[in-house]
C-alpha cells in the first residue's frame, strides 16, 4: 500500500487532506468523518455485542455537512474511518443574494462568497455575525452566533 493514500483521499475533483484516523467504535455523535468520500456528522452509532466467532459492528447513521444527506450503514468496529480538517471560522455578513451570502471573515478581513444551510434561510440578515465551517476549501455558514 502506498504511504501517501494513508493520508489523502479523493473525493470528486478535490483532495482531501485527512487529520487523523479513528476507529468507527470510537466515533461518537457529533464527530465529523468522511463516508465513501464526503464529509459527514455522526448522529447515531449503535454497537452491536461481539458473537462467539465475530468482530463488533457498528451500525451508524451520518449527515452531510454540505449536501444534509442521511446515510445509513452497517461497519465493522475496528475499521479505521478518516476524520477531516474542519475549521470553524466566524465572519460577518455583508449581503444575501439568493442561496449565497457575501461574509468578511473576523480573523483576516477577507470578503468570500458562501452558501448557507437551509434551516438559516428564513433567519440570516446582513450585519450578523456567525459561524462558518470550511472543510478543505469547501465552505458553508453552519449557524448564527448572535
Amino acid at each position: 500500500m502506498h504511504s501517501h493514500r494513508r493520508f489523502y483521499k479523493r473525493s470528486c475533483e478535490n483532495w482531501i487532506m485527512v487529520l487523523k484516523l479513528i476507529q468507527a467504535l470510537h466515533a461518537k455523535p457529533g464527530t465529523t468523518l468522511l463516508w465513501d468520500g464526503v464529509p459527514c456528522v455522526v448522529k447515531t452509532n449503535d454497537q452491536s455485542k461481539t458473537g462467539k466467532h465475530g468482530s463488533m459492528k457498528c451500525r451508524m447513521e451520518v449527515v452531510g455537512i454540505f449536501d444534509k444527506k442521511k446515510r445509513i450503514g452497517v461497519i465493522p468496529g475496528g475499521e479505521n474511518l478518516e476524520v477531516p480538517l474542519v475549521e470553524k471560522r466566524r465572519a460577518q455578513v455583508l449581503s444575501i443574494s439568493g442561496e449565497r451570502a457575501s461574509v468578511m471573515d473576523l480573523e483576516n478581513f477577507e470578503t468570500i462568497e458562501i452558501s448557507y444551510d437551509e434551516e438559516l434561510k428564513d433567519k440570516l440578515s446582513a450585519e450578523q455575525q456567525v459561524e462558518y465551517w470550511d472543510v478543505e476549501g469547501n465552505k458553508v455558514i453552519m449557524r448564527i452566533l448572535n
